[in-house]
């Protein structure tokens, strides 16, 4: 499917949208997930900086730097020559100022040739979108659970339960689309709240445990297949248990190993006889 298919645009994703035709996104962090990714022809690619988890093992997002970001976004671009490619702003790599975040927001296309960034926050972060959109980058905002902030949001849980709540998420929404927002990203809001956010909304809005009410899905290829074993969210489908298979995979080949099953006369090469007995004698030569 990746020799033929087209690349995709920003043109591409607002013509499906203005179609009603529902956009797909994932986050994946390297070449071969990516590679799995565009054969399957999801529209949009983020390289998260989930990947502080589920890739680095650390307990959080805030330790993942623009390098670790750069690499895994170059591996994916490799992958998925077609996606639009999403690289997602660490922790401290936008909030200090406008000039830090178009600089790190520029490595991201003139390093992993991506086609945008991503950034948390509302009202607060527009005028880093500002910024970042008039150097010509595409910005997806983030708004509801937004990781970096998780200590200050009372941690992971739904946001936008109160009307009060819910209205500064809607208020921002409209605040970073006025700012220059291609796309929005709400991670665990109320539905009901994402439904009337999209119906506002003149770029499209993409839900991450937020409801059907949406122009588009993602989700997190560690979680749909149970490649993160601390846990697994419940806006998460797992579509395999991949972990599984790999796990059984490796204590049959513990066993196998063990057991001397492994390898099998198919897996080696040999050298033939009169070669060998060749070599040996060369060897018992320099032995005298």
């Amino acid at each position: 499917m990746s020799e033929q298919r087209k690349k995709v645009t920003l043109p591409t994703l607002f013509d499906k949208m203005a179609k009603g035709v529902p956009l797909t996104m994932i986050t994946c962090y390297d070449y071969p997930m990516a590679t799995l990714v565009e054969q399957a022809g999801i529209d949009i690619v983020l390289v998260g900086d989930s990947l502080g988890m589920t890739m680095l093992g650390y307990e959080s997002t805030l330790p993942v730097t623009m390098n670790d970001m750069i690499r895994h976004a170059q591996a994916v671009r490799r992958g998925t020559p077609s996606g639009w490619l999403i690289g997602d702003m660490p922790y401290m790599s936008y909030q200090a100022s406008d000039e830090s975040a178009v600089l790190n927001a520029g490595r991201f296309m003139a390093e992993a040739a991506c086609d945008g960034i991503k950034l948390e926050g509302g009202a607060e972060v527009c005028p880093r979108v500002r910024a970042i959109v008039a150097a010509g980058i595409p910005v997806m905002g983030h708004l509801g659970l937004t990781p970096q902030s998780v200590s200050s949001l009372g941690g992971f849980r739904l946001q936008g339960k109160s009307a009060k709540q819910a209205k500064k998420i809607v208020d921002d929404a409209r605040a970073l689309e006025e700012a220059g927002a291609m796309a929005i990203l709400l991670e665990l809001v109320p539905d009901q709240v994402c439904g009337l956010i999209t119906e506002r909304a003149k770029v499209p809005i993409i839900s991450l445990g937020s409801g059907p009410n949406a122009h588009g899905q993602l989700l997190i290829f560690h979680d749909m297949f149970g490649l993160y074993p601390r846990f697994t969210p419940k806006m998460a489908k797992q579509y395999a248990n991949a972990g599984k298979l790999i796990g059984d995979g490796l204590k049959q080949y513990v066993a196998e190993v063990t057991g001397k099953v492994f390898p099998e006369p198919e897996r080696y090469f040999g050298i033939k006889d009169e070669e060998f007995a060749e070599l040996k004698r060369l060897v018992a030569e320099e032995g005298q």
